[in-house]
């Protein structure tokens, strides 16, 4: 398994954010709730704004992803915001999803950032316990994304 930075509009990266948007569509409509997709500006995820990282499996596949993004401060000074974050299904229980959060918690560190926020929806559980295990704890909103349930954020 390899992490490395890509474009938010590389050819994979948008296979694989499709995914990611699809099943949160149908995730959404089961409970009745229409789900916003809104792909990312890929503006937002190029150093120093941001950058965006692609997961491959140890045949090349690319199996996950997510990204952080500057974001207004906050509290605590400068502040990224973790986005997108998406590993396939097949993938889940090998602490993949662990290791893309640590990459990403590193990397908004060394861009500087005194904090990482992040949004996310009741829903996805798995979601919540990794963040939890990660360290990050629930704040109150600091966005108004239609999608999102749940507020968490990280001091770096």
């Amino acid at each position: 398994m390899t992490l490395r930075s890509s474009p938010a509009d590389a050819p994979d990266a948008h296979r694989l954010l499709d995914e990611y948007f699809r099943s949160r569509t149908a995730g959404f409509a089961e409970q009745g709730v229409a789900y916003r997709t809104t792909f990312p500006d890929p503006a937002a995820f190029v150093p120093p704004a941001g950058v965006f990282v692609v997961l491959d499996d140890d045949e090349g596949t690319p199996m996950g992803c997510g990204g952080i993004r500057l974001i207004a401060p906050g509290p605590l000074g400068v502040r990224y915001e973790l986005k997108h974050l998406y590993l396939r299904p097949e993938t889940r229980g090998r602490g993949w999803g662990r290791l893309l959060v640590e990459d990403l918690v590193e990397r908004a560190r060394e861009s500087g950032a005194a904090e990482l926020v992040l949004d996310t929806h009741h829903s996805l559980e798995a979601a919540a316990a990794l963040y939890a295990r990660t360290g990050f704890t629930t704040i109150e909103p600091y966005n108004d994304n239609p999608n999102a349930s749940r507020w968490y954020a990280k001091t770096l």
